[in-house]
């Protein structure tokens, strides 16, 4: 297969990935503990970012020939079996790790690994390769996983806040340099510069930009990204920093419930409209309440506001390319 023509089968595998991500909504409890399935590709190929350079990257895909940066993410219930199966397409072992409830092993390049879990840790997980670590997670090996409590619909923790729809945000920053080198089956030795910063894969595109409203590569329209509610909706964003780079969330319109910290629940909920992400696998979980903007004046029930991080760097591409970052929109409508 052509490089372009690998190229070309990725965006195709990366639209059926979101497509298929949408904002978790319509989660209905269930009585019983159920057995998921899933099944994972280890691909890898190139990802064309806003400049037009062409980056290396490796995903937990979903089939042999796409190339999903994230993983596609799963949402199950507390007390179901996760059966999970990874095909590694590519020469080199993998693995497929979610901190404190399980851990494939290597898998071996060529070879396919199946295993189980049971799902007994409510809350927001990161799945990821440990193998080579930190270079894998930062090449695109990674993803989320939802643990709902049993018999609820809207809680992150039982007696949490309640929200009506979740999503997840998943950020990375990327040094095209060190994704070559690890292309190539080296150890980085240079410092490390990112370049590009990606929010669930994707970069923004400011209006007027080539790509700009394209939900396939602009990360302010993509459907598993871009939060859509009404006045009275409340909206639970699980967030994780797959990246070697500290940042900080920023809303605007209204400010966020910060819930959790790195795995645990705050004794307190602050309202906050900008919360620090540790990098290296950093985790947060907010609501996102949709009510009317206090600030604004004349007061506002629709319209259109900006998520981006208040790390200069994350906001460019390329070293300058000013609102093609980690961002994305809230559209009130």
């Amino acid at each position: 297969m052509k490089r372009r023509d690998f190229l070309r089968v990725s965006t195709l595998g990366a639209t059926a990935s979101a497509m298929g991500g949408v904002s978790l909504l319509g989660w209905v409890p269930r009585a019983q503990a159920a057995t998921i399935n899933k099944t994972y590709y280890i691909t890898d190929g190139y990802i064309e970012q806003p400049d037009g350079t062409d980056v290396y990257f490796r995903g937990y895909s979903g089939g042999r020939y796409s190339l999903n940066i994230p993983g596609e993410s799963l949402i199950v219930q507390e007390g179901d079996t996760v059966n999970i199966t990874i095909v590694n397409t590519l020469s080199n072992s993998h693995s497929f790790v979610i901190d404190g409830l399980v851990d494939s092993g290597s898998i071996r390049g060529g070879r396919s690994s199946s295993f189980s879990f049971v799902a007994n840790k409510v809350g927001s997980h990161l799945f990821y390769d440990k193998l080579n670590a930190p270079y894998n997670r930062l090449v695109g090996l990674h993803g989320g996983l939802a643990v709902m409590p049993q018999a609820s619909s809207n809680e992150l923790y039982v007696g949490s806040p309640q929200f009506v729809q979740q999503y997840f945000w998943i950020f990375n920053d990327i040094d095209p340099v060190w994704h070559d080198q690890i292309r190539q089956g080296r150890t980085p030795t240079t410092k490390y510069i990112p370049r590009y910063f990606t929010l669930n894969g994707l970069s923004g595109r400011p209006p007027g930009a080539p790509g700009a409203h394209d939900p396939n590569i602009d990360a302010m329209t993509d459907p598993r990204t871009a939060l859509h509610g009404h006045i009275g909706d409340r909206t639970l964003i699980r967030v994780f920093n797959a990246g070697k780079a500290d940042q900080s969330v920023h809303t605007h319109a209204n400010h966020m419930e910060w819930l959790t910290e790195n795995g645990q629940i705050r004794p307190d909920i602050w309202r906050k409209d900008c919360i620090y992400l540790d990098a290296n696998k950093g985790a947060i979980d907010v609501i996102f309440p949709f009510h009317a903007p206090m600030d604004a004046y004349p007061p506002v029930t629709t319209g259109t506001f900006p998520m981006h991080l208040h790390t200069e760097m994350s906001q460019t591409a390329a070293g300058g390319l000013y609102m093609f970052g980690s961002m994305t929109d809230i559209y009130f409508e």
